[in-house]
């Protein structure tokens, strides 16, 4: 028995199909509906499709399903506009949720660029007005920064005589005592005195992750978990997606992008027999993932020439040259593929450097290793990714908020050459988008529509590097057979043809008929994984 869906719209078929038959899983058979209609048998199950949009499921090709999992059973602080309004949504959050006394409170998705002018970054004085008895860890939109109360800082043992960690920093106010802000490396200080969830609340956060990206009409994810609380043990995230896969409850394929801080940990996963590859169709390990700089929004993002509008702050390195070419040399001469996070332009320069050595002791054809993010970027680090054959994750729908601040930040020439994801793509420097959730929600459309129209969602500002804008077919193909070429699963995944899983989504609107200002507007109303439904809109 098979089932036949007809008269439908295909993205990512052949050019005039129009209807596919799925069986055992699998697309068998995908053509003109009147052929697949004379072939069916009498138990065959037939759906007409009205006419509808239909694309291979969706692949977010970088993002964090753990850290959304856990964001959304947290304090969401996303679209708070200002300091009293952080504030609220963390007292209601308080009063909604009861917490234990003494237990920790946890936040993400303030953005202080959203605030009025003169108000800047909360600090713990801020928090400490709105709870005192409690430690609170408040994470910033970019998960490079946070704020912490005075609670917290006194369970962390933090004060003006801490040393300054390696690869991030804390600020001292003008008392000259820690006034709650942590950036990037220095985030550990707090994060490492917050209890690690056990096994069942990870899980419970990964499944109400995978249902959000199913709504979103996502059937993959490549995604960043190892690192996402502090002193967890990837043994135990492994862990948690084999039990949730041998009891039924995955509903999408991901793609384990392994996080890492030390090449000795590199080498001793190696060793316990895992590398890019490993696994299933439901979930299998990707690439080494590591970390090079920070965010432009929080300024911890490496730059040659410095911040525009912070004069003397060039940002962070997360690594010395020496540690990172060591952990990219023991990622690739172990056999696995590296995906390394780059948003600044001299970041870039370390991650190439380093590359480029471990690549030159050990040669390897189709390593399809890649840099995360690639925003502020020269012509000569795209000739260099071109010629190293490395392929670039990125995430058009940055182009929403850094459209508004990129330039002040980096200054207009670096600009000029910077979000340069259609000049890859000629290039030939292979791209699949993500949305870095939770960074930003995973919706793949507004990505979309960022990558086609290079402005913010709201069209607020004049187009952004217009000249880089995809067309609407390559921006979707960016989130569908290219995530899978990222993944070394374009045989098996990322179109709609004969062979491959079956997983497809269904939408609310066919975007060739939409003004690219309201392809954003377009929502899943079906999704399918291995042929199952995993979703369906009320």
């Amino acid at each position: 028995m098979k089932t036949i869906y007809y008269h439908a719209k295909l993205f990512g078929a052949d050019e005039n199909a129009d209807a596919f038959a799925i069986s055992d899983g699998k697309f068998l058979q995908v053509g003109r509906s009147e052929q697949l209609l004379a072939s069916a048998a009498p138990e065959d199950i037939l759906c007409d499709m009205g006419g509808r949009f239909v694309t291979p499921g969706f692949n977010d090709s970088h993002m964090h399903l753990l850290g959304f999992g856990a964001r959304l059973s947290g304090c969401v602080l996303e679209g708070t506009r200002s300091i009293a309004q952080l504030q609220q949504v963390l007292a209601d959050f308080i009063r909604d949720t009861r917490p234990a006394d003494g237990s920790w409170i946890e936040g993400r998705g303030w953005n202080e660029d959203y605030f009025p002018g003169n108000e800047g970054t909360p600090v713990r004085q801020d928090i400490d007005a709105v709870c005192s008895d409690h430690p609170v860890c408040l994470t910033r939109c970019c998960g490079h920064c946070l704020v912490a109360n005075t609670k917290a800082l006194e369970i962390a043992g933090i004060d003006e005589n801490t040393p300054q960690p390696e690869g991030g920093r804390f600020e001292l106010g003008a008392d000259g005592k820690p006034n709650g802000i942590f950036r990037d490396g220095a985030m550990s200080l707090i994060r490492s005195k917050i209890p690690l969830p056990d096994k069942k609340a990870m899980g419970e956060m990964l499944k109400k992750g995978m249902r959000q990206l199913n709504q979103a009409g996502i059937t993959s994810c490549q995604t960043d978990d190892f690192a996402t609380f502090s002193g967890l043990r990837w043994e135990d995230v492994v862990d948690v997606f084999h039990e949730l896969e041998q009891a039924g409850e995955m509903t999408v394929r991901v793609y384990e992008q392994c996080h890492f801080h030390s090449a000795e940990g590199i080498r001793k996963f190696i060793a316990a027999g895992f590398s890019t590859g490993v696994g299933s169709n439901l979930f299998k390990i990707g690439p080494v993932k590591l970390m090079a700089d920070g965010s432009l929004g929080a300024r911890t993002a490496r730059l040659r020439d410095g911040y525009a509008d912070a004069p003397g702050e060039k940002g962070l390195l997360i690594y010395p040259q020496s540690q990172l070419d060591e952990m990219i040399a023991a990622a690739h001469m172990g056999g696995m593929q590296v995906a390394v996070h780059a948003i600044g332009d001299e970041a870039l320069d370390c991650v190439l450097d380093a590359w480029e050595k471990a690549y030159a002791s050990c040669p390897r054809d189709d390593h399809r290793s890649g840099v995360v993010h690639l925003q502020i970027t020269a012509p000569d680090q795209l000739e260099r990714l071109r010629k190293d054959q490395l392929i670039g994750y990125i995430q058009p729908v940055f182009i929403d908020y850094d459209a508004r601040i990129a330039a002040a930040r980096a200054g207009e020439e670096r600009v000029a050459t910077s979000y340069a994801f259609e000049t890859m793509r000629k290039m030939g420097i292979p791209v699949s988008s993500g949305t870095d959730c939770p960074v930003e929600n995973p919706l793949p459309m507004r990505g979309v529509q960022c990558a086609v129209t290079r402005q913010p969602l709201d069209g607020g500002v004049p187009p952004f590097n217009p000249g880089e804008a995809m067309t609407l077919s390559d921006a979707l193909e960016s989130y569908t057979a290219a995530g899978a070429y990222a993944s070394f699963e374009e045989d098996i995944k990322g179109k709609i043809q004969p062979g491959m899983l079956a997983d497809f989504t269904v939408w609310s609107a066919d975007p060739f008929e939409t003004s690219p200002e309201e392809l954003s507007q377009i929502t899943a109303r079906e999704v399918y994984l291995g042929g199952r439904c995993v979703y369906m809109s009320e």
